[in-house]
């Protein structure tokens, strides 16, 4: 099933390769990079379901690959008004995806999820003690998390929530692949403005 081009590294149109490891090898984080493109391409003749979940996970792919190579400084630093920053990013996208797939699809409470809905200013905030290696494994291991709780249901399984009369799988899935899309444009420039590294990954 992934036996189609990726959209960058050396089977790009414009030759472009990524970094290679020791020995030749793309390092991990490139190979998975180029697995999610692999899969979005390999499902564009397939069902709705696959075809979303292949698209959001290249989407948290790139998002946890742009903060590689950057310092905790850099991480941290405030580049624009807002309280936006790479490593806010991660913390951000953490909270999101715990919300929508662990509080409302799972139905699990804020309070046992820790989850702090009274501004959504808290959800940027880094902790002192985080490191930017502990806020992506952390990223990844909510999207993974979110994975697993959704595939226990159907894109038609409907779920309460008090902003409306309730919202299907379906909707909480093309909602979560806009919101990811959009920060991950966030962390793009943000990536640019901090060291002028371009593209899906880090």
């Amino acid at each position: 099933m992934r036996d189609q081009p990726p959209v960058s590294g050396p089977d790009a149109p414009d030759g472009s390769a990524a970094p290679q490891a020791a020995g030749g090898a793309a390092p991990p984080a490139d190979r998975a990079l180029r697995e999610a493109q692999r899969a979005v391409l390999a499902r564009a003749a397939g069902g709705e379901r696959e075809t979303a979940e292949a698209f959001l996970d290249y989407l948290r792919r790139v998002v946890a690959d742009k903060v590689r190579g950057l310092t905790e400084e850099q991480a941290r630093r405030r580049l624009v008004p807002s309280r936006t920053t790479m490593a806010g990013l991660l913390v951000h996208l953490t909270f999101v995806e715990r919300n929508w797939f662990q509080r409302v699809v799972g139905g699990r409470s804020a309070a046992e999820l820790d989850l702090p809905l009274d501004t959504a200013e808290d959800t940027w905030d880094v902790p002192a003690e985080a490191t930017l290696a502990s806020l992506a494994a952390d990223y990844e291991r909510e999207c993974a998390r979110s994975r697993a709780t959704a595939a226990r249901f159907d894109l038609d399984d409907v779920f309460g929530q008090k902003e409306a009369e309730g919202l299907s799988l379906r909707w909480i899935l093309l909602h979560m692949i806009e919101e990811t899309a959009r920060h991950g444009g966030h962390a793009d420039i943000l990536r640019e403005q901090t060291d002028g590294r371009t593209g899906d990954g880090g």
